[in-house]
């Protein structure tokens, strides 16, 4: 077997080549596009309506909005996106003048997903721990398949990206620490050029050790820092450091008998550009406060994150982080003046981020994302040559339903329930299961192979609408929608073919009930009461629980379902198209309420902008768990 450092060469070139490919496809026709899921307009109850009013008069359509950026996403595809550029927004190529990453460490940690919820019989909550699906892998579970070999793999393509996206000018700080730091580098040397190494730079932080240790404790991480160019930005104006009296008084003394004269040399009156080792604290020592620290397994301290957006952009420069995980960068570089496009795969690190710069008041932004992340998945487990085809046979398998004849089923995507009437329909994994793929279900029962008594529809990504779309088509027991197991082709790459269909449950949606919804109209604008009444989650079984954590959750769905709900928002106007999140409570914003597990369940806007005939208004609640349900209303 081949030693790692023999396999580098062939990782970085194969690495090399699957960027190659993501530039072809954002250079075609094919190209890879973002969708807008939301356009956050951050506020605290008090000052929502003044920030939408001025938001209001900035513009009047979301493309022509300069905005910051929050996506949901593979970072592989979310660059790829970027590079490609829509319709809305012209390509980031050459763009960004700083990207600082913070990828996993190849460490083996587990950060799998805690949640507290309210609990009658304990004040300090109910802790819920969620192992990752197989979607958020690569956010919470430090682990690789085939060690540092797959971490490399990982990391190549993406650095190769980046470096695309980067301006003339830009710089990129690779935050890494002593598990891959030496391997990583190497490909940083490959992908940017050796001499574009601007500095290694040391953070040191302090610590108690493990009782027992027979070595040093490893207490510091380190950044690479490169350069796109000869050229970069470095701005010292607010990093310097005073000189000390003995720094002073030494070099003054160092210069007498030396051969110079003494009066024509001075030490820089702004003070001293510091180190390249950095002693800072670690995140965990500053306080949680929602703003500069929010608590996040992996958080890179505020201080630190500050010091390198503050050197290397500018005000009004584009920041990037690709592996966005607390949302520090995209904070920091808010209340530095920078625009910023942050990513995460878990929306978990989504929703923190979010709620952070609502925190901060921010200026508003975009919520995008990319539903792919099954497509990784299948390559690794199915095979770099899979088709859609073959993972829809397989859930049809799992679930029951023999294939249709291929003649009248060329996508082999349909199946029957053995001795009955009973259609089966799975979705692709590529796309959002919606409205119009019910209606292509429903038209498919009446109409092929002489009609169907029901028809049944498995999907793996699903809009918010889906709850109302299924009531509002009127089929009753004549449509059914399931969710695919999150988790599914996570339990086919260990089990495979042995995998047998009673081990596998196929669950029902959330769904989301609003509650009164009234309008009135003010002497000056209109005012808007908005309640939610019920909040259902999809079955307990599609989360990755054990069973006693499922337990738990199920007293807390059968006895307190709206405790469930993390974060919900209110677009009073709602267009159809984008979702304009103007007014928010979330679960921890104790200026709403004291309640730290519960959001409040009616919101008052006041101020609106009067509007003639209906009002449409739309409501988005995402839960614990980063599932979403939307409900929308027309009012008179």
């Amino acid at each position: 077997m081949k030693s790692l450092l023999e396999q580098l060469p062939t990782i970085v070139a194969e690495g090399k080549r699957e960027a190659e490919r993501a530039m072809e496809r954002a250079e075609s026709q094919y190209r890879l596009g973002l969708q807008t899921r939301e356009l956050v307009v951050p506020s605290r109850d008090s000052n929502w309506h003044d920030m939408f009013k001025s938001f209001e008069q900035q513009t009047a359509h979301i493309s022509d909005v300069d905005t910051s950026r929050l996506i949901y996403g593979d970072n592989l595809l979310a660059i790829a996106a970027l590079l490609a550029g829509d319709n809305d927004r012209p390509s980031l190529r050459g763009k960004l003048d700083l990207i600082y990453i913070d990828p996993p460490f190849d460490s083996k940690a587990d950060y799998r997903t805690t949640v507290r919820l309210p609990s009658s019989d304990d004040k300090s909550g109910l802790l819920i721990n969620q192992k990752p699906t197989v979607i958020e892998q690569f956010a919470y579970t430090d682990t690789w398949k085939d060690g540092t070999s797959s971490y490399l793999r990982t990391i190549v393509p993406r650095i190769v990206l980046m470096r695309e996206l980067l301006s003339p000018v830009g710089s990129i700080f690779t935050h890494i620490d002593w598990h891959v730091g030496h391997y990583v580098k190497i490909v940083l040397d490959e992908v940017f050029g050796k001499s574009k190494l601007r500095n290694e730079i040391v953070w040191c932080y302090h610590g108690p050790g493990s009782p027992g240790m027979r070595q040093y404790n490893r207490k510091h991480d380190t950044i690479f820092w490169y350069s796109k160019s000869d050229e970069w930005i470095f701005q010292d104006q607010d990093i310097r450091e005073k000189h000390s009296e003995k720094t002073l008084g030494n070099f003054k003394s160092g210069l007498e008998g030396s051969g110079f004269i003494a009066d024509d040399y001075s030490l820089e009156e702004k003070g001293k550009i510091p180190e390249d080792w950095w002693v800072m604290a670690i995140a965990g020592r500053y306080p949680v406060d929602g703003r500069k620290r929010v608590g996040y397994d992996t958080e890179k301290p505020w201080p630190l994150i500050e010091r390198i957006i503050k050197t290397a952009s500018k005000p009004g420069s584009i920041v990037g982080d690709f592996f966005g995980g607390s949302g520090v960068v995209a904070a920091v570089a808010e209340q530095t003046g920078r625009k910023w496009i942050v990513s995460d795969i878990g929306k978990p690190a989504c929703m923190v981020t979010r709620k952070r710069l609502i925190d901060l008041e921010a200026q508003p932004f975009l919520y995008q994302h990319i539903g792919d992340y099954q497509i990784e998945q299948m390559r690794s487990t199915l095979g770099k040559r899979f088709r859609i085809g073959d993972l829809a046979e397989i859930v049809l398998g799992l679930f029951g339903a023999l294939p249709l004849p291929i003649e009248e089923n060329p996508n082999r995507n349909m199946g029957r329930i053995q001795g009955s009437k009973t259609l089966v329909l799975a979705d692709s994994p590529n796309k959002m299961t919606g409205l119009a793929t019910l209606r292509r279900a429903i038209e498919i029962r009446h109409n092929l192979m002489g009609g169907w008594d029901k028809v049944v529809v498995l999907g793996w990504n699903f809009s918010p609408t889906i709850g109302h779309d299924i009531e509002a088509l009127g089929q009753g027991d004549r449509l059914e929608v399931l969710v695919i197991p999150p988790d599914l082709l996570d339990r086919l790459k260990k089990k495979g073919h042995k995998l047998k269909a009673d081990e596998i449950r196929f669950s029902s949606l959330q769904y989301l009930k609003l509650g009164q919804v009234q309008r009135e109209l003010q002497a000056e604008g209109e005012a808007l009461s908005v309640s939610i009444a019920n909040y259902v989650l999809l079955s307990p079984e599609a989360l990755n629980l054990d069973e006693v954590n499922r337990e738990k959750l199920q007293k807390v769905i059968n006895t307190d379902p709206l405790a469930l709900i993390e974060y919900w928002s209110i677009d009073p106007d709602y267009d159809g198209e984008v979702f304009r999140s103007v007014w928010q409570d979330y679960r921890g914003n104790t200026e709403n309420d004291a309640d730290p597990y519960r959001v409040i369940t009616t919101a008052r806007l006041t101020g609106l902008p009067r509007k003639v005939g209906k009002r449409r208004v739309c409501v988005r609640v995402v839960d614990v768990f980063g599932f979403e349900a939307e409900a929308t209303l027309e009012v008179q």
